[in-house]
């Protein structure tokens, strides 16, 4: 019995030492991702949490942040068949995340949503019936499980921010949704990557946008 429990107890030690050894590898690698300009330096991140994904497989926000990384790099891609190829591996990324959770979540469904605005953007006029539903649809879901979860109104916002004023969009109708967001972000205790807290400054950086006059 004694060896039972020290076995058991080992177990224990070398998984809580994995976990905490993935935490302290992808808080690193994301946040040298999500604080970059440089393409090029996006590029050697992603890739970077592509291998981490395969170390940490089990993980499921290894391929939530994977996903991610893919979803913002096709924004700076100028060739629409590289920006949907990204958003292949996007999917794909999300999809296991999904599987290791068994069900889909808040942040898998604002990954969705992202995705989804992604793909509308690369052809937005024969797009956005279709992506246009599935963005919305994953946004109402999240909001069912997570009504307080920032990123669900942040991703809202850019949506809106990017889409020209003659379709409902721009900086007047985005603010709303960006200061929302900024409510929750301040409530959001964050510093934990296994449980995804980005965004704050992103929403930040809108808002003050959206409070710049456009120049004529």
């Amino acid at each position: 019995m004694k060896k039972l429990i020290l076995m058991g107890a080992m177990a224990l030690t070398a998984a809580a030492a994995q976990a905490q050894d993935y935490k302290t590898i992808m808080e690193k690698t994301f946040l040298a991702f999500d604080t970059t300009q440089n393409q090029e330096v996006r590029m050697e991140q992603s890739n970077k949490m592509s291998l981490i994904v395969k170390r940490f497989d089990n993980e499921w926000t290894a391929h939530y942040y994977a996903a991610y990384s893919k979803v913002f790099i096709s924004y700076f891609e100028k060739d629409n068949a590289k920006k949907d190829a990204f958003l292949d591996e996007a999917d794909k990324e999300k999809a296991d995340a999904v599987s290791i959770l068994k069900k889909e979540n808040d942040e898998t469904y604002v990954l969705g949503a992202m995705i989804a605005s992604a793909r509308m953007g690369v052809d937005p006029m024969n797009r956005w019936q279709k992506y246009g539903k599935i963005f919305s649809d994953n946004l109402e879901s999240a909001k069912e499980v997570n009504p307080d979860n920032p990123r669900m109104y942040y991703i809202q916002a850019t949506n809106k921010y990017f889409t020209p004023k003659t379709f409902g969009g721009g900086k007047k109708v985005a603010l709303p949704y960006f200061e929302k967001a900024e409510a929750l972000f301040a409530k959001e205790k964050g510093g934990d990557i296994s449980k995804p807290y980005w965004g704050k400054d992103k929403n930040a950086y809108f808002i003050e946008q959206c409070k710049t006059p456009d120049k004529d």
